[in-house]
């Protein structure tokens, strides 16, 4: 198998790596956020919109790449 047919695996892989981060650091931020730190988890919530402002886009770039051309 060439090396540019794992491109899209590859990048797949990463995509859910960063999709468990995000649901992992969601329920850390959530458990801070019932001891009292509200700024906290507010500062982390809008650090992470950047993974929602991206996952149509990236959901749709490897759709493509790993369809049959």
């Amino acid at each position: 198998m060439p090396h540019s047919d794992l491109l899209p695996s590859l990048l797949y892989k990463i995509n859910e790596n960063q999709l468990a981060l995000e649901a992992a650091i969601l329920e850390l931020t959530n458990w801070v956020e019932a001891r009292g730190s509200a700024d906290v988890a507010d500062n982390v919530r809008s650090a992470l919109d950047a993974i929602d402002k991206n996952e149509d886009f990236i959901k749709l770039t490897l759709a493509v790449l790993m369809a049959p051309e």
